[in-house]
């Protein structure tokens, strides 16, 4: 996504009218879409069959937040809100944004149908919008780490601010291969190869994962935006189909395959014609061929190009949306946009098909995610915006994303020993964190809440003396080694493009050759988006690291360079000789300064086991849970397990799967698992999984009915749960096995789970309460070999339910 103009003063007025907006949701609602016990495809099909082409229109219309109000919401009927890079509420604080957002949201709440909006914002390294988030390293140090499981932990850490602050979308992640260094968006892609950006694409699980507190995820830029010629931002890529399938394709393939929510068009042409308006691309490769369900969605005023031109035509809007585009980011025209494309339907240039298309995919993940029942901010997330946990994995994501290139073992530094540290970038937060953090391109100086890298240095080695002076004055021959933090400075899109040098800057340059020439070893920590041509530099240093744009956690780059943890990260892009080579990529035959995946470390790698698969809860009947996992792949074999509850050990054991007992009722608690080899060295621990057990209920009674759908080899099932007892069911978790081969791929309206036969379906905050005689409609699409025999028994929170 593209920028927001801050010219604009409605903001501070808008947010204040949105806060004091109230509008009350109904106890008990008679219309069927709004039942949250029906299927999700039922309560679409209902709502759309009440729909006026208005209210379709308006769902397929984004608008930015500084150029609209609540009560244009209502009468316009708005489907979706977004903030541009920068454009946020005055004070730029959490709860301001919350108070914002459901400004907004009481404004579509107040609509005849009551159809809540939908709230974008580019979190693309953490909430990086709101003053105070935690900022993560953008996603080329998060691909130097090589770590899928600590990203998808980025991911859920980053959807739980956001939805602390009221909004339930975000534009990431970047699934982009970037080709070309002097490209201006390098930084937002994991790596040069499409293996990195698939394996990282578990922070959309990350994202869309946590129950209460997911947050629908964006693929994009589809497809093929990190190819363009030249690393031009928003070029053409000339390739054939199948090379664009075979380099650029793949992580789109993995986002569908996670059930991304969204995807964004790319701004991007591929051979000569605008993506916007490429039907092939969007609806029978993306939509058909990959077989998407999600919505597809403009970038900012991305309709535009499709013709060249300022501002959109009749013919842009008709073509972007006969090509397959469901949302479109219109930020300020968005009104012009709405009786244009209501013009092309009554002219029967735009097929109402096409439009109830697109309203039913955009519905369905409303209803999905739970807006209808959940419409506003959920405020008991709002503390953990910036929050110390947070922090914490955004330190260990630092530590991990550091490339150590050179050492001549004046790495690691010795604590107590007398330092000087120099350089732009060494105590400056902004330059660190890069663009789209606060500001669309970024900014200098405290612009949120951090630890530069100077300040963890100070931190982490608190013995040592410490000087510092950003040109390297007053440095002589009396200090161990020298510190210099130089790169570049905040940019983002086009703004960052580089057709000509990609080396350090003036300053950089005299500030190295004044820590050169006082005899000092030089360690040079380079902070950057991409690979810098350094080659003639490099002789002159004692050491490189890269530290990329590593965001507020500067003490994770002090804790490598002090030896408290050990470089492991590996570069996700090749390292150029010279800026002449550009693009250079691996396998392309060029030789590099550094090859694709180097990096070194002080000491070889210990030999300890390697993170176990994300724990499974296959089942938690009343006070037992039984938790299992995947053996870790790499590192020394796994001797032993154990399973921790939050820091707590709670069991171990010897093979991947544990039943935890004695459990309290009606908690919920965190699960790691950590392998132990035979020396008894533990390795890194597992990500986490929730574990929520039932309360206890007598005089349980339940019945299930289980309906199938089947259309060979793929199904469809809808299960009923009816409380036939004559107490309220405050909370239920179903677990039955299936009898074949079936494996279930996608799901709704329950947290659902699956561990070889075993399923188990928790309720979602909104269906959570059974009443005496009532029901909950809960589902999933599955797949099968064979035969597709139904389960013959469930239990719900551990008593057995008749099967109706």
């Amino acid at each position: 996504m593209r920028r927001w103009k801050p010219a604009l003063t409605l903001a501070a007025t808008c947010a204040l009218v949105a806060a004091t907006l109230s509008v009350a949701r109904p106890a008990a609602a008679a219309e069927p879409y709004l039942d949250p016990s029906l299927p999700v495809a039922s309560r679409v099909a209902d709502l759309l069959s009440r729909m006026s082409l208005d209210e379709k229109i308006g769902q397929m219309t984004q608008a930015e937040r500084a150029s609209v109000t609540p009560a244009e919401v209502t009468q316009y009927r708005l489907g979706s809100i977004l903030s541009g890079g920068g454009s946020a509420p005055s004070p730029n604080q959490p709860t301001a944004w919350a108070d914002m957002v459901d400004g907004f949201q009481n404004g579509a709440l107040a609509t005849p149908l009551r159809i809540p909006l939908v709230y974008g914002a580019d979190a693309v390294h953490g909430h990086n919008n709101v003053a105070g988030a935690t900022i993560f390293p953008h996603n080329i140090g998060l691909g130097a780490t090589r770590d899928p499981a600590l990203v998808q932990q980025v991911g859920r850490a980053t959807a739980e601010e956001v939805t602390g602050t009221g909004v339930d979308w975000t534009f990431s992640p970047c699934l982009c291969v970037a080709r070309n260094d002097r490209w201006g968006r390098t930084y937002e892609s994991f790596g040069e190869k499409p293996e990195l950006p698939v394996s990282m694409a578990t922070i959309i699980d990350g994202y869309q994962g946590g129950g209460a507190s997911a947050v629908m995820a964006t693929a994009k830029h589809y497809v093929g935006d990190g190819g363009t010629t030249g690393g031009v931002d928003q070029g053409d890529t000339q390739l054939s189909e199948a090379e664009l399938r075979a380099m650029h394709l793949p992580p789109f393939q993995e986002a569908v395959r996670r059930n991304v929510a969204s995807v964004m068009v790319s701004f991007s042409s591929w051979n000569g014609q605008k993506l916007h308006g490429h039907d092939y691309l969007i609806t029978t490769l993306l939509k058909g061929e990959l077989g998407f369900g999600g919505f597809v969605v403009s970038d900012w005023n991305g309709i535009d190009q499709i013709e060249g031109g300022t501002g959109f035509t009749a013919s842009e809007v008709r073509r972007a949306i006969n090509a397959g585009i469901d949302m479109v980011m219109v930020p300020t025209e968005w009104k012009s946009f709405i009786s244009t494309l209501k013009a092309e339907v009554q002219a029967g240039r735009v097929a109402m098909s096409r439009i109830d298309d697109a309203n039913r995919r955009i519905l369905t993940k409303k209803f999905e995610y739970g807006l209808f029942e959940r419409p506003l901010a959920d405020r008991s997330y709002t503390p953990t915006v910036g929050s110390s946990a947070h922090r914490a994995i955004a330190r260990q994501a630092v530590r991990e994303s550091q490339v150590l290139l050179k050492n001549t073992g004046v790495l690691p530094l010795t604590k107590g020993s007398k330092l000087f540290v120099a350089g732009k970038s060494a105590d400056n937060l902004g330059y660190q964190s890069g663009g789209w953090t606060i500001s669309w391109q970024g900014g200098s100086g405290a612009t949120t809440t951090g630890t530069t890298i100077l300040q963890g240095i100070r931190a982490v080695a608190p013995q040592s003396t410490v000087t510092f002076n950003a040109g390297g004055a007053g440095i002589d021959s009396s200090y161990a080694a020298a510190i210099a933090v130089v790169g570049e400075t905040p940019y983002a899109e086009g703004q960052g493009d580089r057709t000509g040098s990609l080396g350090l800057d003036a300053t950089d340059l005299q500030t190295l050759a004044t820590l050169k020439a006082s005899g000092v070893p030089v360690v040079v920590v380079l902070v950057s988006g991409r690979p810098l041509d350094v080659a003639a530099q490099l002789p002159d240093w004692s050491a490189l690291l890269a530290a990329w744009l590593p965001g507020t956690e500067g003490a994770g780059v002090a804790d490598v360079l002090f030896g408290d943890y050990n470089p492991t990260g590996k570069l996700p892009v090749t390292w150029m000789q010279s800026a002449s080579q550009e693009p250079i990529n691996d396998g392309d035959g060029k030789a590099s300064l550094f090859a694709f995946g180097a990096g070194l470390a002080y000491t070889p790698p210990a030999q300890t086991p390697g993170r176990p698969g994300t724990p499974v809860a296959s089942s938690v009947t009343g006070t037992t849970a039984t938790l299992t996992w995947t053996a870790p792949t790499t590192g020394s074999p796994a001797a032993s397990y154990r399973v921790y509850r939050g820091t707590t050990l709670a069991a171990t054991t010897t093979t991947t799967s544990v039943q935890l007992t004695g459990l309290t009722p009606g908690t919920t608690a965190q699960y790691t698992v950590v392998a132990v080899d035979a020396a008894g060295q533990p390795g890194p621990a597992s990500a986490a999984v929730t574990v929520t057990t039932p309360p206890s209920q007598t005089g349980l009674s339940c019945s299930v009915t289980y309906a199938v759908n089947d259309w060979g080899s793929a199904f469809g099932a809808t299960i009923t749960i009816r409380n036939t007892g004559t107490s309220p069911i405050t909370a239920w978790t179903l677990a039955f096995s299936f009898p074949g081969t079936q494996r279930i791929a996608q799901s709704w309206s329950a947290l659902w789970s699956q561990s070889g036969a075993a399923v188990t379906a928790r309720n979602e905050s909104w269906n959570a309460t059974i009443p005496p005689g009532g029901s909950v409609s809960i589902g999933f699409n599955g797949s099968y070999t064979g035969t597709n025999p139904r389960p013959t028994s469930f239990t719900l929170n551990g008593t057995p339910c008749t099967t109706a």
